[in-house]
């Protein structure tokens, strides 16, 4: 017997199983290295951060000075702030109004552009493109048309018959609350339309063709066929719009800056002038650790009410 040979029967034999676990372990490193930063990214940018607010939540936080531990009295302070309690109520009927108005909005220009047919494209664009502008962009550029000395809106109203002077378009509580819901809606449809029509997109069309043999028409497609398998499709369209709802800033801080006297003011709003109008860091984040609490039992309840129950 060659020395070649007697020195592979010495070598020991490699099993098969703990080939398969070497290869595991070498893949998971793989996996994990592809994965870091992507985790690096969320310690620093997400966890961290909300670690930080949580602990200034709990102290006396000045914008200038040294921080004293004061737990509870933050907490204590933002269920006594009457300002932040009006602002819960306003936020809510705010949430309510604009989701229920993106969706219908949007659901109507989804089954409008649904299907292929001459001139389609154009619609679809025009009403993808207001959210290609920003949101604060978006409040600056009807902050303007709504000003009643050069804004055209003013105009078109009174030639229209609509109002005899000038329009008052956020001089008033319920005047200034239609015209950031008009502007919200306007920016926010489209991307609503798009996610919604990806949805209407992914029913077979052999369903409808099914039903309009049986006879069903318009109305009872959408009740039984469309509306079902957009289940998915209108939960996702449900936590974007309330969660967007419930943190707005930027639409009520520009048109309206909360007011007039206070009627506009959101949760967030209130958040922002603890911070920077009162110069109380603690208090604020401890509204925004209430805000974060809320949001996330808001959305398990809606996954709990749409989760499909036929699922094992």
């Amino acid at each position: 017997m060659s020395a070649v040979q007697t020195a592979a029967k010495r070598q020991p034999k490699i099993r098969p199983d703990a080939r398969l676990a070497g290869k595991r372990r070498r893949e998971g490193r793989t996996g994990l290295l592809y994965a870091a930063p992507a985790a690096v990214f969320i310690i620093v940018f997400f966890i961290l951060p909300l670690l930080l607010a949580f602990w200034m939540s709990l102290n006396n936080w000045p914008l200038i000075g040294q921080a004293k531990f004061n737990a509870p009295e933050n907490y204590a302070a933002v269920a006594n702030n009457k300002l932040f309690l009006s602002s819960i109520w306003f936020t809510i009927k705010y949430t309510v109004v604009v989701t229920i108005i993106f969706l219908v909005v949007s659901l109507g220009m989804a089954l409008l552009v649904q299907n292929s047919r001459p001139g389609v494209g154009f619609f679809r664009t025009a009403f993808l493109l207001p959210a290609a502008v920003g949101l604060a962009s978006a409040s600056l550029l009807f902050y303007a048309m709504y000003n009643n000395d050069f804004g055209p809106l003013g105009h078109i109203f009174r030639a229209l018959g609509l109002s005899e002077g000038d329009p008052n378009f956020l001089g008033t509580p319920d005047h200034a609350f239609a015209s950031t819901v008009a502007m919200v809606t306007w920016r926010f449809a489209g991307f609503n339309m798009i996610i919604l029509l990806t949805g209407l997109q992914a029913i077979p069309l052999d369903v409808y063709e099914a039903a309009k043999i049986d006879g069903a028409g318009w109305w009872n497609q959408l009740r039984h066929i469309t509306l079902p398998l957009l289940k998915p499709t209108i939960l996702l369209i449900l936590i974007l719009s309330i969660t967007g709802s419930l943190l707005a800033f930027e639409p009520f801080y520009v048109l309206t800056g909360g007011g007039p006297s206070n009627s506009t003011v959101t949760m967030v709003i209130t958040m922002f002038r603890e911070a920077f109008s009162l110069f109380d860091l603690g208090r604020a984040a401890a509204i925004a650790m209430v805000l974060l609490v809320a949001l996330v039992a808001l959305n398990a309840l809606q996954l709990f009410l749409f989760r499909d129950k036929d699922a094992k």
